[in-house]
């Protein structure tokens, strides 16, 4: 973990945590409300929650079996974090109880992508199965029993599903994967997440589509991609605004700050690089690590960075 300094927004940053004990690759890596406690999945099939003074982790592991854990999302009210896992399953967690409360199946490949809508009842996921599937989690604050309903299961057309999103007023959906061998483009799809019909198709990378993210105000979707680029794209008229070619590998994860100001980028060229949203500069220099990136996140103040 990295700590942002107030100076010239990051001017300076510097590492402030080493988070030791995953067996395996870290796919996910998320900030708890508080600021205290990031929580953490990873192929060895766990989640662990870590103290971020101290850097040891707080408690057992959260685990369901042993299966891959390749995603994990924090629900808007910070009390719930919903996990995908290679065996093809949903997972919704209690933070408090360090425990499934809910178990979504529907999914025939692994789970690579999941995400909350803003008001925090529905979550959607995307799989290598090709699909992206939406879960209704709830219908008011206080139920006690989350309500399982599945909506009707997209078939992207991607032969695999890496990455989803919901448009901040949830009326689309965003998709990008893999679209199968001896192609030239790899597309992102958008889709009426009410009626799951096809709304635009998004062509120029020319790798898997590995990450997305849509800026609060709507008016912007953000991707990464295998062939080493992020693009951004306006989503009035869905035409490309920008390509971003600093990285020398995959782009794995993207992260945009609370403020929307800055986008974060974790790379397989074991970089993460900060870029202001306002200018289009970059910020400071690399952040340089001596093995892949899989994910990035912020924290909820936007001073810090997993």
């Amino acid at each position: 973990m990295t700590s942002l300094s107030k100076e010239k927004e990051t001017s300076a940053i510097t590492p402030r945590q080493k988070f030791e004990g995953h067996t395996d690759f870290v796919w996910g890596a998320i900030h708890l409300p508080g600021g205290q406690r990031i929580i953490t999945c990873s192929r060895d099939g766990s989640l662990r929650v870590w103290n971020v003074k101290s850097g040891k982790q707080i408690g057992d592991d959260w685990r369901d079996g042993d299966n891959a854990v390749n995603s994990i999302a924090l629900s808007p009210d910070g009390k719930k974090v919903v996990s995908g896992s290679s065996d093809g399953a949903v997972r919704l967690w209690d933070i408090d109880t360090c425990k499934v409360v809910k178990k979504w199946t529907g999914h025939t490949g692994r789970v690579r992508s999941v995400c909350w809508s803003r008001d925090g009842r529905r979550v959607l996921s995307g799989s290598s199965d090709g699909t992206a599937r939406q879960w209704e989690v709830e219908s008011g604050e206080t139920m006690p029993e989350p309500i399982e309903n599945i909506l009707a299961s997209i078939e992207t057309g991607h032969d695999y599903v890496y990455a989803v999103v919901y448009s901040p007023d949830t009326t689309l959906i965003a998709t990008g994967g893999w679209h199968g061998q001896d192609v030239d483009e790899h597309p992102i799809k958008i889709w009426d997440a009410k009626t799951g019909k096809l709304v635009a198709t998004l062509k120029g990378h020319t790798g898997s589509v590995l990450c997305l993210a849509w800026t609060k105000d709507g008016k912007t979707l953000i991707s990464g991609s295998s062939d080493h680029s992020i693009r951004t794209w306006n989503t009035t008229n869905w035409q490309l605004t920008a390509v971003l070619d600093e990285h020398t590998d995959s782009v794995c994860a993207i992260a945009i700050s609370p403020n929307g100001r800055i986008l974060a980028s974790a790379s397989d060229d074991e970089t993460t690089r900060l870029r202001n949203l306002d200018n289009g500069q970059p910020i400071s220099s690399p952040i340089q690590r001596a093995e892949y990136v899989n994910c990035v996140s912020f924290s909820a103040g936007g001073k810090q960075l997993a």
